[in-house]
C-alpha cells in the first residue's frame, strides 16, 4: 500500500509499505477514507527527528471502513465506519477505568518513560505505524474504534480522533466559571475548536494568534481576536479588568518569538541521534513565550490549561509569578475515549454547534501529502487544517 513516511527533517514522501494485517485478537484493520495532518505531526517534521526512523509511517488522525477484525473483536465488524483515537488504550487497565486512557498501562512505552502508545508518533510513543496511508492496523481496536453513522461527511467525524476531544479536554481543564472568560493562545486547529467550544459553553472568548487568516476564522464564530504582541497580556487585562478567568495554551513548543530556544532546536537537529536524544531529554528545548504570556494575562486565582505539546525536559517556568498569583495549571495528553460519547452528538447535530463545517482549508489526495506538510508548516495559502484522502 501507499503511505506517507518520514525520511528526515522536513522530508516526507509517499512510499510503498507492507499492507497491515491482524496481529492480535483485539486488532482491526481499516481502509482509510480520511486522515489529517495534525500540528503535532509538525513536531516530527521539524524537531523530533532524533526519535524517528526513515520509513516510519506518519499520521494519528484517521477514520475509515473496517476491513478485518481479530477473533476477540465484538464491538465492530467489517463494513462499519469508524474513527480511530490517536492514543492506543486497552479500556480495562487501572488507568483506562479511571478515564486516563492516555496513560494506559497496557500500552505504556516504558522504555522511554512515556504513557500510552500513539499511532504514527515516533519511538517515544511505540513506533506504531500511523494512519496517513491506504490502510491502518488498529491495536486494541475492539475498545478504541468509535463507530459512527453513514450519512454525514468525514470531516464531521474525523476530528474525534484527536483535536476535538483535545480541545474539549483543554476547555474542561481550564475550569472557566459560569459566564466567565477564556483566552486561547494559538488559533491553529486545536485552538480554533477550543475557542468555539468556549463560545458554545457560554464563555467570553479571546483568541490570540499572529496569523490574520486564523484570527479571521475564529472571528466568524464569535471569538474576540488579538494579534500576539508584547502588549497582549496588558490588552487582555484591560478588556477583562482583572485578566481572563482562564488561559488555554494551544501552541506548545513551536511558539514564535523565542530566538534562543529556536536556535537550540535547530542545532539539536544537526547532532547524531543519540546525542540529540540526550539533549532533548535534559535541556530546555521549548520556546516558552506563550507560557510566560499566559501567566502574565490570567487573573489572580485563575487557571492555565495546556493543550500544546512541549518537548524539553527542563523548560523554565515563571514559578514566582505562578505562586504569587495563585494560578493552577492543568495539562496532559488527551484521554480521547473519555470524551467521545459526550462529543459524538455535537458532531452529528444539524446545527453544527462547534463549526466543524468551517475548519478544513485544504482537502487533498494522499499523493500531495509531502507538499501539504510544507504548506502547513510554513502557514502558506491560508492553511489551517489539511485532510488527506487516500
Amino acid at each position: 500500500m501507499k503511505a506517507l513516511t518520514w525520511q528526515g527533517k522536513r522530508k516526507v514522501e509517499v512510499s510503498e509499505v507492507p499492507d497491515p494485517r491482524i496481529q492480535e485478537p483485539t486488532d482491526i484493520v481499516i481502509k482509510v477514507t480520511s486522515t489529517a495532518i495534525c500540528g503535532s505531526d509538525l513536531h516530527l517534521y521539524e524537531l523530533l527527528g532524533p526519535f524517528m526512523h526513515a520509513g516510519d509511517v506518519l499520521g494519528h488522525e484517521t477514520m475509515g471502513i473496517v476491513q478485518e477484525v481479530g477473533s476477540a473483536v465484538t464491538s465492530v465488524q467489517p463494513g462499519d465506519r469508524v474513527v480511530i483515537p490517536f492514543n492506543i488504550s486497552c479500556g480495562h487497565c487501572w488507568m483506562c477505568t479511571r478515564g486516563l486512557q492516555s496513560q494506559c498501562e497496557t500500552t505504556q512505552v516504558r522504555s522511554h518513560g512515556k504513557g500510552a502508545a500513539f499511532l504514527g508518533y515516533s519511538e517515544l510513543y511505540g513506533q506504531v505505524p500511523g494512519g496517513q496511508a491506504e490502510y491502518l492496523r488498529v491495536p486494541h481496536g475492539d475498545y478504541g474504534a468509535i463507530k459512527v453513522g453513514s450519512d454525514l461527511p468525514d470531516h464531521r467525524y474525523l476530528f474525534l480522533s484527536d483535536i476535538l476531544p483535545t480541545a474539549w479536554q483543554g476547555v474542561r481543564y481550564a475550569d472557566v466559571p459560569e459566564e466567565g472568560s477564556l483566552a486561547v493562545f494559538g488559533l491553529g486547529p486545536v485552538g480554533q475548536l477550543a475557542a468555539r467550544i468556549g463560545r458554545h459553553l457560554g464563555y467570553r472568548v479571546f483568541g490570540i494568534d499572529p496569523v490574520p487568516e486564523r484570527r479571521a476564522m475564529a472571528a466568524r464564530h464569535g471569538v474576540e481576536t488579538l494579534d500576539f504582541t508584547k502588549e497582549t497580556a496588558t490588552a487582555l487585562r484591560d478588556l477583562t479588568s482583572r485578566g481572563p478567568d482562564a488561559v488555554l495554551d494551544a501552541v506548545g513548543m513551536e511558539a514564535h518569538g523565542s530566538p534562543t530556544a529556536a536556535l537550540l532546536q535547530q542545532a539539536t537537529g544537526l547532532l547524531p541521534d543519540p546525542a540529540a536524544q540526550q539533549v532533548m531529554q535534559t535541556a530546555s528545548m521549548d520556546r516558552n513565550i506563550v507560557l510566560t504570556a499566559a501567566t502574565d494575562a490570567v487573573r489572580r486565582g485563575g487557571t492555565i490549561s495546556i493543550s500544546g505539546v512541549y518537548a524539553g525536559a527542563a523548560t523554565p517556568m515563571p514559578m514566582v509569578k505562578l505562586f504569587d498569583k495563585q494560578i493552577q495549571i492543568r495539562q496532559g495528553q488527551c484521554n480521547v475515549r473519555s470524551w467521545t460519547d459526550e462529543l459524538l452528538p455535537l458532531t452529528e447535530d444539524s446545527k453544527d454547534p462547534i463549526g466543524l463545517d468551517d475548519l478544513v482549508t485544504h482537502t487533498k489526495p494522499l499523493s500531495e501529502g509531502p507538499e501539504m506538510y510544507s504548506t502547513f508548516q510554513k502557514k502558506q495559502d491560508g492553511c489551517i487544517k489539511v485532510v488527506l484522502q487516500p
